[in-house]
């Protein structure tokens, strides 16, 4: 049952931490890179890649930082595994509040920015663009901030785990 336990875990902190490291990514490199764009430039590449970012292998990920990380909770229920199951309630709940952040508020911005049509039809792409940037950056750095909490607060639950299965191999 241990390496169950451990498997479900290691994949939750696998997830969690490839999910943190995409919007991280976002947050440092590619949406400043992209402020420094004209209108169009930024609406389109936005367009695309909320497009592209619906995929098996971000879906996996982005899916398994909830499911791996309830998983892992489940499996950790067993009165000997309290402190283990501490740790991982935390980063299970980090990772369901980053979750509603991207379903509840980025999501409706990226639907938006498709209803606004092809960017070269747009009457008025800057409009657009301040209605979506700002606020997808901002709520893009608050579920890179929980998602990489999360990811520490299951690496710590690994760290837990490891102690205890030595101290009780």
């Amino acid at each position: 049952m241990i390496g169950i336990r451990i498997a479900a875990l290691v994949a939750a902190v696998v997830g969690t931490g490839l999910v943190a490291g995409v919007f991280y990514a976002y947050a440092i490199s590619v949406m400043p890179a992209l402020r420094q764009t004209g209108d169009r430039v930024i609406l389109d590449v936005m367009q695309r890649v909320n497009v592209v970012i619906v995929n098996p292998w971000f879906l996996a990920a982005f899916l398994g930082s909830v499911g791996f990380t309830g998983l892992a909770a489940a499996l950790h229920l067993g009165s000997g595994q309290r402190a283990v199951l501490l740790w991982i309630a935390i980063g299970l709940a980090l990772n369901v509040f980053a979750f509603a952040v991207t379903v509840a508020l980025n999501v409706p911005l990226n639907t938006m920015l498709e209803a606004a049509g092809d960017v070269n039809s747009m009457a008025d792409p800057a409009a657009v663009r301040a209605e979506y940037e700002s606020p997808w950056v901002r709520w893009n750095v608050l579920r890179a901030v929980l998602h990489t909490a999360a990811f520490a607060v299951l690496c710590g639950a690994l760290f837990v785990a490891g102690i205890r299965h030595a101290e009780h191999g």
